[in-house]
């Protein structure tokens, strides 16, 4: 069981310093951006990510003033 736990624990060490390449031994070196708003294709086709897209939508007002005025004027009468 030692063994393998021992195996499993250099698999695991080897794995995360061939993921950080760049980042452990380049100088400045950042993992790459993986995110959909990251891909510079994506973005020309105007093409982004779910929860930005939410995000910007929830900022938003849903009416403005006069449609709101409009509402409850339409709702009195």
């Amino acid at each position: 069981m030692l063994n393998t736990l021992l195996l499993v624990l250099v698999i695991v060490a080897v794995s995360v310093l061939l993921l950080g390449v760049r980042v452990f031994f380049v100088k400045g070196g950042r993992f790459p951006n993986t995110h959909v708003s990251g891909n510079k294709a994506l973005r020309q086709k105007g093409i982004g990510c779910v929860q930005s897209q939410d995000r910007e939508a929830q900022r938003k007002p849903r009416f403005s003033i006069s449609e709101l005025e409009k509402a409850l004027n339409d709702g009195v009468n």
